[in-house]
């Protein structure tokens, strides 16, 4: 399955289940660990953020309420849509597209969006992360996890459409391997959020530049 095809099943879905998703309440341990970024940009004065598979938004309005400066992006076009109906800079947009941005950030955040990145691309996905970063930014990557796995899952919408969707899944060392080549990790966990997968929490600051 090319990478184009994985991402029209990606919009697909999410474009079918976008409304269902505007209406569902975070989960708390969610909450939690975007609090916790949060706190920590907030005491390095970081003001601009982007999130990355932003959804319906819900992250990105907590983050404006803190006082950041937003944008969102999300391939979704429906996602979109209703970020922009609640007042959040959305545009539609992937994660290999981030430098038609023009633009950095002092902060990126992404909740379960980069699980859906082919796996052979997620060095070059983080690699544009990094370009879209100010010095000194800092990076949020949450995902499921646990083992090093991939799938092409089919899972019934809120209407009852299949529509297939990749996801990757890595080994906490797998993933800590990957990301530590174009990050410094500050914070790393894994934990058991009642799911088929642990949850995976990656905190990281862009690299200085070596004199």
């Amino acid at each position: 399955m090319t990478v184009e095809t994985m991402k029209a099943n990606l919009r697909k879905y999410y474009d079918h289940d976008a409304k269902r998703r505007s209406t569902s309440d975070k989960q708390e341990w969610k909450c939690a660990e975007r609090m916790k970024f949060s706190d920590l940009a907030l005491k390095e004065h970081k003001s601009q953020l982007l999130e990355i598979g932003a959804g319906t938004g819900q992250d990105s309005m907590f983050f404006m309420e803190q006082g950041f400066e937003v944008m969102a992006i999300d391939l979704s076009a429906e996602m979109v849509r209703i970020c922009k109906e609640n007042k959040i800079k959305a545009m539609e947009l992937d994660f290999y597209n981030l430098s038609s941005l023009d633009k950095k950030f002092d902060c990126v955040w992404s909740m379960n969006s980069l699980l859906h990145v082919n796996r052979p691309d997620l060095s070059m996905v983080l690699n544009k992360i990094d370009t879209v970063l100010n010095e000194n930014g800092l990076f949020y990557m949450g995902v499921y996890g646990g083992e090093d796995t991939e799938t092409n899952y089919a899972h019934d919408t809120y209407d009852s459409v299949r529509i297939p969707r990749y996801f990757s899944f890595y080994s906490i060392e797998t993933l800590v391997g990957v990301l530590q080549k174009t990050f410094d990790i500050l914070h790393y966990d894994q934990y058991d959020v009642e799911r088929s997968y642990d949850f995976q929490s990656v905190t990281m600051r862009k690299k200085a530049m070596v004199a």
